[in-house]
């Protein structure tokens, strides 16, 4: 790449000798125009050969995941709602000015006289509204809308807790199914060679032929294995991919670190699970602070039968070109200004009676959200603690499940190794040695689906602990 690039530099100099100095800035902005491309392919191919750990996916997917932004959308709209009622509390302040012409009969407003002829007149107005109480509703429209920012904070910190979940998941199935295409392959390097062997004992008529056969159908069984195998893994990276917001033929490698379960789980109980996780998991917060808004919209309610005071000032002034001196000259404009200025200050105190049962409506309603929110708190918290049982459970079943198929992986391969040895000397036919190795390939990829779950099922735990996700902590337990 290096060498075309030199080489094309060097006949666009050699060009450049004879073009006129006119094309000069036209060749310059070529050369740097494909350089410029070149460097973004060097990139590109640096970007692609990175390895990514599973660390390294988690933080992508939180800084390119489309449903955590639209989450984020969701908090700046909760700030600006915060700024917005913090500043309703502040007294309204406007100004408003007219100039107008008039022609014909019409009223001067300044001199309120009709008046037959052309006009000229100006106003000018200043006021100002504050409201002294307001049953606290504005108070409490602030309080529920904080409650509604920090509501849908949390409600975002979830779907980052969901996204890095499902980014540790797509993660383990990559490794699982990347030791599944191992174990195939492996499995179907000894078929070959088993292949090999029966052809040479076939041919010194110590076999027979069928026997031959039957492990060239089961190398071709082995082959399509592969083959599903590695398109699993092909479909387990696609999904990490999507999560990533990557596109499907994003070259991507993620790190392949040794993973080992050498020592019983050390897990903690249930409800000491659950007492740390109902403190720091947002689903919780967000439904707590959910609640918090329902109780002040009911407060907003209640407050609507409660007696209101408010205050209004105003400053105003106007000028008309039919007002005269004593000498029959225009008074000024400055005089004018001065002399017809007015201030009011008003009190408007609003004394709710009867309003067609809008007012109980309203807090009718605003009682039942309330309870509502109540209800919801409890449920996310009943699901808190099931999903905790649940994981606990299967955390569990996953170390006896894993323990219960190495015991019995370690038994079929003394069981295939005795059976191995047995056909190679003709005392077990073909089809006895293909149901030992079948029933050995399905323990090792039973295995590995138990070691795989298992270490899932305790990142969940390790989560809902308020724990980083790594395997950083698996991988120091190697076997």
């Amino acid at each position: 790449m290096f060498m075309a690039l030199f080489s094309w530099m060097k006949c666009i100099k050699s060009n450049n000798m004879s073009t006129p100095k006119s094309d000069f800035s036209f060749r310059a902005v070529k050369v740097a125009t494909i350089i410029s491309a070149f460097l973004l392919v060097i990139s590109g191919s640096i970007f692609a050969q990175k390895v990514y750990t599973l660390e390294e996916c988690i933080q992508y997917a939180l800084d390119n995941n489309i449903r955590i932004k639209q989450s984020m959308l969701d908090v700046s709209t909760g700030e600006i709602n915060i700024r917005e009622s913090k500043l309703d509390l502040l007294p309204s302040a406007n100004a408003s000015l007219s100039h107008s012409y008039g022609w014909g009969r019409s009223l001067d407003q300044a001199t309120y006289t009709f008046v037959d002829k052309q006009t000229m007149q100006s106003y000018f107005n200043v006021n100002s509204d504050l409201t002294l109480f307001g049953g606290l509703q504005k108070i409490n429209t602030m309080k529920q809308r904080q409650a509604e920012y920090l509501a849908a904070k949390y409600n975002s910190d979830k779907i980052r807790n969901d996204v890095s979940l499902g980014v540790a998941g797509y993660y383990l199935q990559i490794l699982f199914s990347g030791e599944l295409v191992n174990n195939a392959k492996q499995q179907l390097g000894v078929t070959k060679q088993q292949i090999e062997r029966t052809r040479k004992l076939v041919d010194a008529g110590t076999l027979a032929k069928g026997s031959l056969l039957e492990i060239q159908a089961q190398g071709a069984n082995e082959e399509v294995s592969l083959v599903q195998a590695e398109n699993q893994l092909n479909l387990a990276y696609l999904d990490l991919l999507q999560l990533l917001e990557l596109p499907a033929g994003t070259d991507m490698q993620i790190d392949i670190p040794k993973l080992g379960i050498s020592d019983a789980p050390s897990i903690l109980p249930v409800d000491a699970i659950f007492n740390v996780a109902q403190e720091i998991m947002p689903e919780i917060k967000s439904a707590e602070f959910n609640t918090e808004s329902s109780f002040r919209a009911l407060a907003i309610a209640k407050g609507s039968r409660i007696p209101s005071l408010s205050m209004s000032g105003a400053y105003g002034t106007s000028y008309s070109d039919q007002i005269l001196n004593l000498n029959g000259d225009k008074k000024p404009f400055n005089d004018q200004f001065n002399d017809n200025r007015n201030i009011t200050l008003a009190f408007r105190l609003n004394i709710p009676i009867f309003n067609g049962y809008q007012i109980n409506s309203y807090v009718g309603r605003a009682k039942l959200n309330y309870e509502s929110a109540n209800y919801n708190l409890e449920l996310a918290h009943n699901t808190l603690r099931k999903n905790i049982e649940t994981a606990y459970s299967d955390a569990v079943a996953a170390y006896a499940s894993y323990s219960a198929r190495e015991k019995s992986l370690n038994s079929l391969r003394e069981s295939f190794k005795y059976t191995e040895e047995k056909f190679n000397v003709g005392m077990v036919n073909a089809i006895d040695y293909n149901v030992a190795k079948n029933q050995l390939s399905r323990a090792e990829s039973d295995l590995l689906s138990g070691k795989y779950d298992y270490i899932f099922k305790l990142k969940i735990l390790d989560f809902y602990l308020g724990k980083t996700i790594t395997l950083k902590d698996i991988e120091a337990a190697k076997e």
